[in-house]
């Protein structure tokens, strides 16, 4: 039988935490669940005694800091051995497996040349919770800038947000999708190395699977797969969004240098200073990160 581990990463989450490790029995059908690794970020509630009492083969492995999402995963597939294992799922807390859902997950994987599996994902209420990427452009930058990327995403191939629900009906291969809930393959876990920690939140799965895909490795979206997603706060959170725009520019003007960088760059600021004169807090936030570094996040809450 093929064997999944497990990694959730925490940081005060014991209110949604219960819920995800309840569902793995569940969603795990049809494979072995060898192991659950909840990451813990020196959370300050009841997520380590939650993890604890779960009636699964949990390992709790303390980070000992709020260290970011990319740190914690790092430390929980540290605590695993690779070789007895044919998949990593990456979790976050605020997810639920519906049944079934790993199996479809593990057989994309077997093809040759994808890395990374990511599933159907859906909000609490059933409907669609868009999760899928495409590549990050400047063009794409200046269409989300001008229209929204809700729209953009619905226009052909016009955004990086993929909206179109019909895009979610087959799988098929993407540049990037939301890090909530990724499986991995242990082959390329070792080829593409640690997740990059200096992002803390955001943007770091799309560098994972951006670096992933210059070794040749697919982001495959396995509809079969369906997990609930609660969803997490960077459309509400004035810190968090700014945190989020932040870092995407940051990962392009890394990926592609100077010139691109800051055309990248202007896109996005036009953007957020549209919504921004509109009232939009987040957007505000944003803005004020983006021309003035020294507002930027550095360090998450500890």
């Amino acid at each position: 039988m093929r064997r999944v581990a497990v990694v959730i990463v925490t940081y005060n989450s014991a209110d949604v935490l219960e819920g995800c490790l309840g569902s793995l029995r569940a969603g795990a059908e049809g494979v072995e669940l060898a192991e659950v690794v909840v990451a813990d970020n020196a959370s300050k509630d009841a997520s380590t005694a939650v993890a604890a009492r779960a009636g699964l083969p949990v390992t709790v492995v303390q980070v000992g800091r709020n260290a970011g999402y990319a740190a914690a995963i790092n430390a929980g597939i540290a605590a695993l051995d690779l070789d007895r294992l044919d998949g990593v799922y990456v979790l976050n807390p605020d997810c639920r497996l519906h049944g079934g859902a790993v199996a479809p997950l593990l057989d994309a994987l077997r093809e040759p040349g994808r890395g990374i599996v990511v599933p159907y994902m859906v909000n609490p209420d059933g409907t669609l919770q868009p999760s899928l990427r495409r590549t990050p452009t400047v063009g794409r930058a200046v269409v989300e800038a001008v229209i929204g990327g809700g729209l953009a995403g619905r226009l052909g191939t016009l955004g990086e947000l993929v909206t179109d629900p019909r895009d979610y009906a087959r799988p098929g291969a993407f540049a990037w999708a939301t890090g909530a809930a990724m499986l991995l393959s242990p082959r390329l876990i070792r080829e593409v190395g640690p997740w990059d920690e200096s992002f803390l939140l955001y943007s770091e799965e799309t560098d994972y699977c951006l670096r992933a895909a210059d070794l040749g490795w697919a982001t495959w979206y396995e509809p079969a797969s369906v997990i609930e997603h609660i969803g997490g706060d960077s459309g509400v959170n004035p810190m968090l969004a700014s945190m989020l725009v932040v870092n995407k520019v940051r990962l392009y003007r890394r990926r592609h240098g100077p010139v691109a960088g800051t055309a990248y760059y202007l896109a996005v600021l036009a953007g957020e200073a549209v919504r921004a004169l509109a009232g939009r807090r987040t957007s505000r936030a944003s803005v004020a990160a983006l021309v003035r570094p020294s507002l930027r996040t550095t360090a998450l809450p500890q």
